[in-house]
């Protein structure tokens, strides 16, 4: 069979029409400027990860701005602050679609406010990128996925900390969807490598004390202690950790520790030496996009007080190759963008090399894994062109591209 462009196979097999009839159409009203909206907790319980987020989102479009803009346009940010809520991510996430009309969105960072906006963007056909690390598990041919999956991170930290430490391992994680499918790969990594989790115990976001785990963790003995705990209550646990004079006998490995940008910085050196983290990007990653990117956050933000995360630097990513994109295919639409950015095209990021995987609309992207030293992450091994291979196994955009779920993956 010949092969077609994704919008010419649509059209040739008559499932253009079909599309155009089962969703909404929003019109695009004439604008004299491209419209990108910005939906990103300025405040509430993670205004600490959604402010640097909405910084570098600017931060990218005034460089697109500066360089003569988009198709002859200014690119105008549209910006809410949902406040942490999931009724003002669904309130703010239909202004955007239907009054504000944006030509893409940039938003969400909890997995539980990125359900409530995909389908609402989805509903409408307003393109859509989530750019956190995630859990893995959506298909949807209206979201790019930037942030790294399971797939791609604790596929690789399990195996290094059971090299290092050994096989028995004590998983503790926040309790809602992110905490407990991560525990689960956790689960199937250890198993995988022929090791045993010896306890898992969930942790609603709101707990901050941790004396009882501690104590249940030193008489199971485990070879290391891995952590899937989310948010600004649950960094007791670390710190009780560390008062408890449990650094040196059970090491501790996190899947979220570093992601939001200040952590490292709120627990002291005492507290944090030596936990191991892995992600899509690291500040400390050695090459010249990488300086250069961080040469420009500095000057336009010489007074913040965060490190840049894999959640920021994913952010400015997307906005980038969005832009590319565009400029690319000459329009907004969104079929032709797609076309674009599932081509095999390879984008020169911070982080590293990026490209998108045509079956699941997620990032082929280099991976990290670091350990913590006096408040920085000293990286220590990297995986080029780690692909979300356990996504991709549940999801094939290019054979069903009408698909628009986030699978429960049962492991």
């Amino acid at each position: 069979m010949t092969k077609l462009s994704r919008r010419s196979f649509l059209r040739s097999t008559g499932m253009a029409g079909a599309a155009t009839l089962a969703t909404p159409l929003v019109a695009r009203a004439q604008s004299d400027t491209i419209k990108i909206g910005g939906l990103h907790d300025l405040s509430g319980a993670l205004d600490a990860v959604g402010v640097p987020m909405n910084q570098v989102f600017k931060l990218a479009i005034d460089e697109i701005n500066e360089a003569g803009g988009l198709l002859g346009k200014m690119v105008e940010p549209v910006i809410y602050d949902p406040q942490s809520n999931m009724s003002l991510y669904s309130q703010f996430a239909t202004q955007l679609a239907l009054k504000d009309r944006v030509d893409v969105v940039m938003g969400g960072i909890t997995s539980a406010s990125r359900e409530t906006i995909r389908p609402i963007f989805h509903r409408y056909n307003t393109f859509y990128f989530y750019n956190t690390q995630y859990e893995g598990g959506v298909c949807d041919r209206n979201e790019i996925t930037l942030g790294t999956t399971p797939a791609q991170t604790v596929a690789r930290l399990i195996p290094y900390g059971m090299n290092l430490y050994g096989k028995k391992v004590y998983t503790i994680a926040a309790d809602y969807n992110y905490g407990h499918i991560t525990a689960a790969w956790v689960k199937r990594y250890v198993e995988e490598n022929g090791g045993e989790v010896i306890e898992t115990e969930f942790f609603p976001l709101d707990v901050s004390q941790f004396g009882a785990t501690i104590s249940k963790i030193q008489g199971a003995k485990p070879d290391f202690v891995l952590s899937a705990l989310v948010g600004t209550s649950h960094m007791g646990f670390y710190r009780q950790w560390a008062a408890a004079g449990m650094k040196s006998e059970i090491p501790v490995m996190s899947t979220v520790l570093g992601a939001g940008g200040s952590d490292q910085l709120i627990l002291t050196a005492e507290e944090g030496n030596g936990i191991t983290a892995s992600f899509g990007y690291f500040e400390e990653i050695d090459n010249p996009t990488n300086k250069a990117f961080l040469e420009k956050v500095a000057a336009a933000y010489p007074d913040k007080d965060w490190v840049m995360s894999e959640i920021s630097e994913v952010t400015y990513e997307a906005v980038k190759m969005w832009a590319d994109a565009v400029a690319d295919a000459g329009t907004t639409e969104r079929d032709a963008l797609l076309e674009v950015l599932t081509s095999g095209k390879t984008y020169d990021m911070p982080a590293g090399k990026v490209k998108i995987d045509p079956k699941t609309q997620h990032a082929i992207r280099d991976v990290y894994i670091a350990e913590l030293q006096d408040q920085v992450f000293n990286i220590k091994e990297a995986f080029p062109n780690s692909p979300p291979a356990d996504t991709q196994m549940v999801c094939d955009l290019v054979e069903n591209p009408d698909s628009n779920k986030h699978f429960e993956i049962s492991l």
